[in-house]
């Protein structure tokens, strides 16, 4: 194993996807180039397509990223097959990466992104359920929506405020 080229890869790897989301803050996607990106980090184009295939894919190779972040943050409810509600480290996870969610939404990945393992539960006992998959979109729509707005406006509030708000919207439904 060649550590030394390993550790240029995840270097190179980094600046690439750095510059991307300093452009694609200005820039529509269809709007950034791989030569404007190479310039930018000082790296050859063949260094690009080493690792990605084209734009999009290095658009959706952030946003994998990202969400594997998500995940891990949950990780041993999901060991443990609990849903805890706590949206706070969520919250704080948003703050601390607010470049990384602003381009997730800019991407509309949100769109794509499927909720694989969600608790209905808690959905089926409050709605006794009917329609589930109605009132789990409604939340995440709405969910969404505020973490956008959160964010749009440079995270101002605290996460403990947001977890706040969240909850207020739900409080007559014992969550």
């Amino acid at each position: 194993m060649n550590i030394a080229n390993n550790m240029r890869r995840k270097d190179s790897k980094q600046r690439i996807e750095k510059i991307f989301i300093e452009l694609i803050q200005t820039k529509e996607i269809n709007e950034i180039s791989v030569t404007d990106i190479c310039k930018r980090a000082k790296l050859n184009r063949s260094t690009f397509y080493a690792n990605y295939v084209d734009i999009y894919d290095l658009a959706d190779k952030i946003a994998k990223k990202l969400e594997t972040e998500v995940y891990s943050l949950y990780k041993e409810e999901r060991k443990n097959n609990i849903n805890s509600n706590d949206f706070l480290k969520l919250f704080k996870h948003i703050k601390e990466n607010q470049i990384f969610y602003r381009t997730y939404f800019k991407l509309e990945m949100d769109k794509y992104f499927i909720i694989k393992e969600w608790d209905t539960n808690l959905s089926k006992s409050i709605y006794d359920d009917k329609h589930i998959d109605y009132h789990i979109e409604f939340f995440m729509s709405g969910f969404n929506a505020v973490i956008k707005k959160w964010l749009y406006n440079g995270c101002k509030e605290s996460p403990e405020e947001i977890e706040s708000i969240i909850k207020e919207e739900y409080k007559n439904k014992n969550i």
